[in-house]
C-alpha cells in the first residue's frame, strides 16, 4: 500500500545501519529464475524434468557422485547465468539508503549467486549462509580449502544438461571439485567462508545501535532469512509478493515485487 511508504522513509531517517537480508526473490526482476514448485523448475531444465529429477535430487551431492556431468550441467547452467546477469536497480536503491547511514550496510543471504558483491556491495559485508557458487571444494573432502571458480568456464549441452569440457579439479587430489554451496543431504559442506562472513555480520551489528533490517524476497519454505531478521530487535520492512505477513508492530509489511517496492521507498527519500 502506498501509505507504507513514508513509514518506510522514517524508519530509515531513525537508522544508523541497514542490514539488508535477502532470499531468491530478490533476483526475479534480474530476471533470474523462479524454482518454486517442481514445474516452474522443469521449466527451466526441461531435461531434468523429462527425468523427473527434482531440484532437491540434482541440488544434491550424491548427484555428483551418481552422475557428476549431469549435476555440473546444472551448476555449470546457473554459474554462467549469473555471471551475465545484471542486478536490477533495487540494489543500487540500497546502496544509496546505506550511503547515508553512519554504519552503512551489511547483507545477509540465502543466495549463492554473488549478485550484492556483483551490484558493488563490499565482499566483507556480505554473508552468504548457502555458501556461493563462484567458490569451489573438493568433492571428496580431502581438504578443506575453498577457492575461486573464477578460472573454470563451463561448456554445456543445455539441452541434456550436461557438461561437455573439463571438470574442475581439486588442487591437492585432483579429483572433482563441487560447489561451496549448502545443498541437500549435504553432510560434506565446507562452512568455513561463510562461518567467517558471519562472525563479521555479528561484530558488525555489535555496532550499531539502531538497525533497521530491509528483507526482500525472502520465503517460508527456508526461513533462515526471515527468522534473522525477525529475532533481531529493531524494526523490519518486508518486501514479499506472496508472503508479506508481519505484525504491524514490527515494522512494515510490503506485498509487492523488490524492484517496485523499493523504487516506491526511493520516491519518499530526500
Amino acid at each position: 500500500m502506498a501509505a507504507d511508504y513514508p513509514r518506510c522513509a522514517e524508519l530509515i531517517r531513525q537508522a544508523d545501519g541497514l542490514l539488508v537480508t535477502a532470499g531468491a526473490g530478490i533476483g526475479v526482476d534480474s530476471g533470474l529464475p523462479d524454482f518454486r514448485g517442481p514445474q516452474g523448475f522443469w521449466g527451466v531444465y526441461p531435461a531434468l524434468g523429462r527425468a523427473r529429477i527434482a531440484f532437491e535430487q540434482i541440488a544434491n551431492p550424491a548427484a555428483f557422485a551418481r552422475h557428476p556431468r549431469l549435476a555440473w550441467g546444472f551448476y555449470g547452467h546457473r554459474l554462467n547465468l549469473y555471471r551475465q546477469t545484471i542486478p536490477h536497480d533495487g540494489f543500487q536503491i540500497l546502496r544509496r539508503i546505506a550511503e547515508e547511514l553512519p554504519q552503512g550496510a551489511f547483507v545477509f543471504t540465502s543466495n549463492v549467486d554473488g549478485q550484492f558483491q556483483k551490484a558493488g556491495f563490499a565482499g566483507e559485508r556480505v554473508a552468504e549462509c548457502h555458501g556461493s557458487i563462484h567458490h569451489l571444494q573438493c568433492l571428496d573432502g580431502c581438504h578443506d580449502g575453498i577457492w575461486p571458480a573464477d578460472d573454470f568456464q563451463p561448456e554445456l549441452d543445455e539441452e541434456a544438461c550436461l557438461l561437455r569440457s573439463e571438470f574442475p579439479l581439486c588442487p591437492r587430489c585432483r579429483g572433482i571439485a563441487r560447489p561451496n554451496i549448502l545443498m541437500f543431504g549435504d553432510w560434506g559442506w565446507t562452512a568455513t567462508r561463510s562461518e567467517a562472513q558471519e562472525a563479521r555480520l555479528h561484530a558488525w551489528l555489535r555496532q550499531v545501535r539502531h538497525v533497521l533490517v530491509i528483507e526482500v524476497g525472502a520465503g517460508t519454505n527456508i526461513p533462515t532469512v526471515r527468522r534473522l531478521g525477525e529475532r533481531l530487535p529493531g524494526p523490519l520492512i518486508r518486501i514479499n509478493p506472496t508472503e508479506p505477513e508481519l505484525s504491524p508492530d514490527r515494522g512494515v509489511s510490503i506485498a509487492a515485487g523488490g524492484l517496485a517496492a523499493l523504487r516506491a521507498i526511493d520516491a519518499y527519500l530526500p
